[in-house]
């Protein structure tokens, strides 16, 4: 709201309205977007759709039937008190991560459902002392060289992940380590430890989860889940699970985002059916048969230090692309299909060896056909550079009224 107000921003916004539906018009060159609150056209439309934004909830046999209550972490059900209950949590990615030493605390029994466990590191966040806050606030230079330290550190793991994976082996050892100091119980130890690659699934940073799953309450079940019945949960083994409230920590719609459903191209055909789970942009951002349309945090812009980086990279390509249509007078820019096509072909050659593809895991990175629809193939820096000025040579231009 600060910020909103000290940029004036408010005037432009529309807040508590859905988007129904936007559809490009190859006559006018506008996109027309379908509201809850009217009908807009617009010269330019940003799809900052979230790839973390969709809760994915997977269709268990007879969830419908369980008698207690149901929620994905992303829509917490802050009004349910689950103080001295029975809960099951399903998943044990990131969100399961962070929120499973918390209700741990106040859970009578808390059982944990883990497909594949999970690599942990220490958590690296430490509170800053005044003799800290003193020195960066008198010196800004020195938070700077900080921050420096902090982006150089994460892009020294590019090489390990990208180029050659052995090279990432530290960090397991590393996660190994911290689970032995943590996790004292040998058969818990055996469930909890990971068998693919270091960095073939997101690795998660937690100091509080490893104690959490050996306290007394906590039970980790690697057992596939058979079904739910009104009381609980069935494993394959055949036996019930008794709950009162079951959370589910299973991640993200990230190839089946419903957002995608509601864009339709040049061509007519939506977002959704031109990928058909395939995920593919140029540079993350531009995707042939959407003229005028820049999509944030998009397949294969994915870098490894900060997601902000990312965006700022991608905010900075936008704007680079809207004056440049402003000096030429252009109506509208589409990416060509040839370039798009090119910058697949080079970001799966350069995948191709990376921990995520080789090292022997199954994740949201790499779709069912294989390919790697998250990463930018190489360093932060490298992706920044390549987003700095549009090369509109990749593109097909026209001017108003042009056919």
């Amino acid at each position: 709201e600060k910020c909103a107000k000290k940029f004036d921003l408010e005037p432009n916004m529309r807040l508590r309205t859905e988007v129904l539906g936007a559809t490009w018009d190859d006559v006018s060159q506008l996109w027309t977007i379908e509201t809850t609150n009217g009908t807009w056209t617009a010269q330019i439309l940003v799809g900052a759709l979230g790839p973390f934004s969709e809760p994915s909830v997977p269709q268990l046999p007879g969830l419908e039937k369980f008698n207690g209550t149901v929620f994905h972490s992303t829509t917490w059900d802050h009004e349910h008190n689950l103080a001295g209950e029975k809960i099951a949590v399903i998943g044990t990615g990131a969100s399961a991560v962070q929120f499973i030493p918390k209700i741990q605390q106040i859970a009578k029994e808390l059982t944990v459902f883990q497909r594949t466990p999970t690599w942990i590191l220490p958590h690296p966040d430490r509170p800053l002392g005044k003799r800290t806050k003193c020195l960066f606030r008198r010196f800004p230079v020195t938070q700077r060289l900080a921050r420096r330290g902090f982006n150089l550190t994460q892009e020294s793991l590019v090489p390990g992940f990208v180029y050659e994976p052995r090279l990432a082996r530290i960090l397991g050892v590393i996660g190994r380590a911290h689970l032995r100091h943590q996790v004292k119980d040998r058969t818990l130890r055996k469930k909890l430890t990971p068998t693919f690659a270091f960095g073939c699934k997101r690795p998660t940073f937690s100091s509080t989860y490893y104690p959490a799953l050996a306290q007394p309450n906590v039970n980790v079940v690697s057992e596939g889940i058979h079904e739910v019945t009104e009381r609980g949960i069935v494993t394959q083994d055949g036996v019930e699970h008794a709950f009162d409230t079951i959370i589910f920590g299973t991640g993200f719609r990230m190839s089946d985002h419903p957002g995608y459903e509601l864009l339709a191209g040049r061509d007519g055909r939506t977002l959704s059916q031109t990928w058909d789970g395939d995920l593919r942009a140029y540079l993350g951002t531009t995707i042939s048969n959407f003229p005028n349309f820049f999509v944030i945090l998009g397949p294969n812009s994915v870098i490894y230090t900060s997601q902000v980086v990312t965006i700022e990279s991608q905010v900075g390509y936008i704007m680079a692309a809207l004056k440049a249509m402003d000096d030429r007078g252009l109506a509208s820019i589409e990416v060509t299909a040839e370039a798009q096509d090119e910058f697949i072909a080079r970001v799966d050659k350069r995948l191709k060896g990376s921990v995520w593809n080789s090292g022997g895991c199954s994740s949201y990175y790499v779709n069912e056909k294989g390919r790697n629809v998250a990463f930018w193939p190489g360093f932060a820096f490298t992706f920044v550079r390549k987003m700095k000025a549009i090369d509109l040579a990749d593109y097909v231009t026209r001017t108003e009224g042009q056919v």
